[in-house]
């Protein structure tokens, strides 16, 4: 099997690579643009990467065959600052790789149980991938409008499968310890 026949690897990776290139981005952030005000549906970029990562969280835990469920909402803003933001977003990512790999391709029919307080949601793999997936990229995007009004310029997020962005590509996913080899294995 080639990358093409297993996308939800190459999204996870996709999508690992558009959150630690625009984190990077965001590490040029003073911490008042951070937590400024802006328009979006959440209040400033702080908030909207923590919800980012709480989702996250609850999904890939539940994907993982965990029982956290709305404990993953405790705390709506964990991480005060970028760095530390970035490290568990990274780790998170790692495990979301992982859940895509183990999934690969039988898994992807496989019914998670997604623990939601009073209940119980039973659901496709696949179905909570691209549901996942969906909410990054929702989430992501308004987070690099709210980027462009600040002092950092919004990084490139659409080019992970483009030839012409090959060279940056490689030195980022060389700093995430991947390779072509791994996403697109077959």
């Amino acid at each position: 099997m080639d990358g093409g026949s297993h996308p939800y690897r190459a999204m996870s990776y996709n999508n690992g690579w558009a959150n630690h290139r625009f984190l990077t981005a965001c590490a040029g952030l003073t911490p008042a643009e951070l937590v400024a005000p802006r328009t979006g549906f959440f209040p400033s970029l702080r908030a909207t990467l923590n919800h980012i990562y709480i989702v996250d969280l609850f999904y890939v835990d539940a994907m993982e065959g965990g029982t956290l469920g709305p404990a993953a909402w405790a705390e709506r803003e964990p991480f005060a600052s970028v760095d530390v933001l970035h490290a568990a977003q990274a780790a998170l990512d790692r495990r979301l790789i992982a859940v895509a790999e183990q999934a690969d391709p039988d898994g992807l029919g496989a019914i998670v149980e997604v623990h939601r307080g009073s209940r119980i949601q039973h659901e496709r793999m696949d179905r909570l991938l691209m549901h996942l997936f969906q909410h990054q990229i929702h989430h992501r995007g308004q987070a690099h409008a709210m980027l462009s009004g600040t002092s950092v310029a919004p990084p490139q997020l659409d080019e992970f499968f483009s030839v012409g962005e090959a060279p940056l590509r490689e030195a980022e996913f060389a700093a995430l310890g991947w390779s072509e080899d791994a996403i697109w294995r077959g």
